[in-house]
């Protein structure tokens, strides 16, 4: 595309474009060596992070809706998710108490024993693929740009809210 101005379109400067170009192929680099290090545990990415998620909390159970703002994720594909981690016996749906029309997704005790098992592995991995590779001031302005992202799009909304 042409780097100059038209129909009202500010395109991206070459640095701009580098740094774009940098975030999209690291960030994709770095989903691959974190699900090549959960394919161990028989996990994706996805169904470490729905576990994670739920492992952390109250009671390890949530409503499914709780559960796509935590991982970011439609409703349809986090019960495509739930389902397969079902299949495994790692989660169960159960009707929510507050009101039984809602749908809550409950931790097992294998599910349990699952995500703790990998999540040693997880840790390892995040750190020699992604933090370890950074200076604190880098992994610092990382976490500040991305809250101003998440901030941006979703108002009212830090990268580091924590949803329970």
């Amino acid at each position: 595309m042409s780097t100059g101005e038209s129909e009202g379109v500010r395109w991206l400067s070459h640095g701009e474009q580098q740094a774009w170009r940098a975030y999209l192929r690291g960030h994709r680099e770095l989903e691959v060596a974190l699900e090549r290090d959960l394919d161990a545990f028989g996990m994706s990415l996805p169904e470490y992070e729905l576990l994670s998620m739920l492992s952390e909390q109250d009671g390890d159970r949530a409503r499914m809706s709780v559960l796509a703002d935590l991982v970011v994720q439609s409703r349809s594909r986090v019960t495509h998710t739930a389902k397969r981690l079902e299949a495994r016996g790692w989660v169960r749906r159960e009707p929510t108490p507050e009101d039984g029309r809602g749908v809550a997704l409950a931790l097992t005790p294998a599910g349990r024993r699952t995500v703790e098992a990998a999540a040693p592995v997880h840790v390892q991995s995040v750190r020699a693929n992604f933090v370890d590779l950074l200076t604190a001031d880098q992994v610092a302005t990382v976490h500040d740009a991305f809250a101003q992202v998440r901030a941006h799009l979703v108002p009212g909304a830090r990268a580091d809210d924590e949803i329970h």
